[in-house]
């Protein structure tokens, strides 16, 4: 075409293209391969060209782990957040907050993060530089994989059992497989044996530099200290859930993979409050039909295969621990569909038991399929009692909830008969606490029962850190009626990574044009589009400025985010730039327009045309933004127009029309 052949030569080129692109495709089905290659270079352009993302400081040489969100996905991202709110904290009647980025030590201290929040990395011997250690392990093993493309099925899945539990291994183990598998440092050196790394920002609080602080890793800590405030604003009813989108910041010992491991980050994160005696949930039987794809800890560590399950065949199977947990994880594969994330490329797998904090019932995480692998996007954690229990035991303050009881209970407790003497002598001050929590016990004798035993066996027994000896108290076991129950409430928590859903969201958006590949489109859902309509003048003309001004206007005034383009490019340049930033639908303003008060309306997927009223266009883009009709139905109410849509003015070829929709050509000049 720049050589300048005449049509049919370049008619009879893009057929040959064609086939060999359908050769291509039967050979890649052949060889077992049912993705089609992601064109990463094209698609790092696009981002970076477009400013959807971009490096932080960039003209200073940027900053490893920290970029800028640029206009379109700024956009995208308030979208997401948006229906992020509707879809949780709106549907489900959360209480939601915003709690601030500094947290005091203390918290810190309680919660664990101080002392376990933690990466194990090493060292390059000779230029100091540091690394990830588990993910020196994927990496290698990405690496054998690669390049024996022949292994044996059963050593590879060795290989690959192996890389999956890369974050579950000890500091010594990690060591012997870097070994094991050869893995050196740049240097050509091996590393350092690996050591754990806090991933936490310090700072202080106040000028005097006395106070540490630091900035907050997870949004959570702030809704736990929360926590009888909260309840108090729900009337003490339970179960019931807080929220909170805001950052996150975590020191990351090598940051890469764009969006996917960065330095400061926005969470979504909710923590439903629920009793540990009953985790049901009034809902779940609107999602006990739907299908997850499950990648259970038995299976990755047996077979390496995912299960397609009902949530609810999930649940009464044990391999989901819960019926609060399983609704959440339906929900939020909802969300995902609703923001168009590709159902094909998402699964959840569960935690190994030694990846599993200690007093964890069940962990699954969201993991979406991106160019770079399989990405944890959303952990979904029952977290049982612990973060409350830890926050009461610091700071001596209740949190409890209640349950009422419609009829009387008897339950059996212990009766406590304290020696206050050998209690002074052995605890001094303390000696309320260690009382008060031995009577907080004995109100079920239950939780009594262990400390009963231990110290008629071996005369001592551990209560809250406090070493308490058989001569300090007499107890008896009896009953007693109550009207009401106390309890330490569990946590079932949804945590979002924003940022890792948006970058993914952006690949599984990302397409080219099969008849012209340098043609990239971002195929954004109409609801989250960051414009959901383009207006372009086929002409400079104040009489054609003016209709694209009124259209324009209308629908900002119908709050919908409006792209005008009156430069001279050619039109099908302006189509393929609206394109390139996700843009839905685009109408042109042409001659006929200043006749009839029509327009056309492209639809960015199919490259269809319709011409309709210009004084029906905001209403039907609105119709669209709010899955009130489809483009299908739209063909049927409004004729369909082929025009010419190519950058010199040749003809386009949009998707066939819908069966039983009008179908008229119209020569406009373009």
């Amino acid at each position: 075409k720049k050589d300048g052949a005449d049509a049919d030569a370049i008619s009879e080129a893009v057929e040959k293209l064609k086939q060999l692109k359908i050769q291509a495709d039967a050979i890649q089905e052949e060889h077992g391969s049912s993705e089609a290659e992601f064109n990463r270079k094209a698609f790092d352009d696009l981002i970076l060209r477009k400013m959807f993302v971009v490096p932080s400081f960039e003209i200073h040489g940027g900053v490893k782990g920290l970029f800028d969100i640029g206009p379109p996905a700024c956009s995208l991202k308030a979208s997401m957040i948006d229906l992020w709110r509707k879809h949780f904290v709106l549907a489900e009647s959360m209480l939601e907050m915003e709690c601030t980025n500094l947290t005091p030590e203390a918290v810190l201290k309680t919660s664990g993060h101080v002392e376990r929040f933690t990466d194990l990395m090493v060292k390059d011997v000779d230029t100091g530089d540091c690394f990830r250690a588990d993910k020196l392990l994927e990496d290698v093993i990405d690496d054998l994989l690669e390049k024996n493309p022949t292994m044996p099925t059963e050593e590879k899945e060795n290989h690959l059992r192996v890389q999956r539990q890369a974050d579950a291994y000890s500091p010594e183990e990690l060591d012997a497989l870097l070994l094991k598998y050869d893995c050196k440092a740049p240097s050509g050196k091996p590393f350092t044996p690996s050591f754990p790394f806090n991933l936490m920002f310090k700072t202080s609080i106040g000028p005097e530099g006395t106070s540490v602080g630091y900035l907050r890793p997870e949004t959570a800590q702030g809704l736990f200290v929360n926590f009888k405030r909260l309840l108090d604003a729900n009337q003490q009813k339970m179960p019931f859930a807080a929220a909170q989108i805001g950052l996150g910041f975590r020191n990351e010992i090598a940051p890469r993979s764009g969006l996917l491991r960065v330095r400061e980050f926005c969470m979504g994160e909710i923590e439903h409050f629920v009793n540990p005696k009953d985790k049901t949930h009034p809902n779940f039987p609107s999602i006990a039909d739907k299908e997850l794809v499950l990648f259970g800890s038995d299976d990755q560590l047996g077979s390496g295969k995912t299960k397609i399950m009902a949530c609810g065949e999930a649940v009464s199977s044990g391999l989901i621990n819960n019926e609060t947990l399983a609704y959440f994880m339906a929900r939020t594969q909802l969300y995902m569909e609703r923001i168009g994330m590709d159902p094909a490329r998402l699964r959840f797998r569960q935690h190994l038991k030694t990846e599993m904090a200690h007093y964890a019932a069940d962990c699954w995480d969201l993991e979406i399929k991106s160019s770079y692998g399989w990405v944890e996007c959303v952990g979904h954690a029952d977290r049982a009692c612990y973060d409350l229990e830890q926050h009461a035991k610091a700071t001596k303050t209740p949190m409890l909830a209640t349950l009422k009881l419609d009829k009387p209970e008897e339950i059996e407790v212990a009766k406590l008969k304290f020696d206050r003497k050998s209690l002074g002598k052995a605890f001094k001050k303390d000696q309320r606490v260690v009382s008060g929590a031995l009577e907080a016990l004995a109100e079920d004798w239950n939780d009594f029962e262990p400390i009963a035993t231990a110290l008629e066996a071996d005369g001592k027994a551990m209560v809250e850190g406090f070493e308490v000896t058989k001569e300090m108290l007499t107890w008896t076991k009896t009953k007693k009626k109550v009207h009401e129950i106390k309890f330490t409430p569990s946590v079932i928590e949804p945590s979002f990574g924003m940022g890792r859903i948006l970058y993914s969201l952006l690949e599984h958006s990302f397409g080219q044009r099969e008849a012209d590949e340098q043609r990239c489109v971002m195929k954004f859902k109409a609801n989250l589009a960051p414009y959901k309509c383009a207006v372009l003048p086929i002409s400079s003309s104040p009489e054609t400025n003016a209709v694209v001004d009124e259209i324009a206007a209308d629908l900002m005034d119908s709050d919908m985010s409006t792209r005008v383009d009156k430069s001279t490019a050619a039109l099908g340049r302006r189509y393929a730039r609206v394109d390139e930033i996700g843009v839905p639908f685009a109408v042109t303003v042409d001659f006929e327009s200043l006749v009839d008060g029509t327009v056309t309306l492209r639809e960015r997927d199919s490259m269809q045309q319709i011409r309709l009223p210009k004084d029906d266009v905001t209403s039907l883009i609105f119709a669209f933004v709010h899955d009130k009709i489809t483009w299908e139905e739209a063909t049927h109410k409004y004729e369909i127009v082929t025009v010419a849509e190519g950058e010199d003015g040749e003809a386009a070829a949009p998707a066939p029309a819908a069966e039983g929709s009008k179908t008229v050509v119209v020569n406009t000049g373009r």
